[in-house]
């Protein structure tokens, strides 16, 4: 309230104190009063909705859901099911494979159907590219006919020459050995 504005009462003199405070309050019940006799207008298609009673002894809707249920459904609903199949392979790999096979590879990436996984050692590596068949196989059983389609096989990685930011090409450190 600005310090220019000054209630004053039936009497005409100015309200201080207990006095200006039942004023405020008389007048705020006065407005609660005036909103309570208004109508409240409803949205179009509110009296569409029909309230049921109790919920009876089948399921519905409104009873509580697992959780599995509720994510699978929001998985579904936001696009996520293919990303999660495939993060499946991954999180699958030694039973999908084998406990031998997983303890000498791991899987990189999956991305369009072609599953990339590097091996720890070339005669690894050739294993692998020999059982591509049977592995594809169990992966489809596990997680799902057409999540992998093509398996590509990568060896160990070569160890990298290049030391620091700066790098010069040309033959690397066999032209500096004498």
């Amino acid at each position: 309230m600005a310090s220019s504005e000054r209630i004053v009462g039936s009497d005409g003199a100015a309200l201080r104190g207990p006095d200006l405070a039942r004023a405020a309050l008389q007048a705020a019940r006065e407005q609660s009063a005036q909103r309570r006799r208004t109508p409240v207008r409803k949205p179009v298609g509110a009296g569409q909705r029909r309230r049921r009673g109790w919920s009876g002894a089948r399921p519905d809707d409104r009873d509580p859901q697992p959780l599995g249920r509720l994510a699978s459904r929001l998985a579904a609903e936001r696009g996520w099911a293919d990303r999660l199949t495939s993060g499946q392979v991954f999180a699958k790999w030694s039973t999908l494979v084998g406990a031998d096979v997983a303890e000498h590879t791991r899987p990189v990436e999956l991305k369009e159907g072609v599953l990339t996984v590097q091996a720890r050692s070339t005669a690894w590596a050739t294993q692998l590219r020999l059982l591509q068949r049977q592995i594809l196989k169990r992966i489809a059983d596990g997680v799902g006919d057409g999540v992998v389609r093509r398996l590509k096989v990568q060896g160990p990685a070569a160890p990298s020459w290049r030391k620091g930011p700066r790098h010069i090409p040309g033959r690397g450190p066999r032209d500096t050995y004498g």
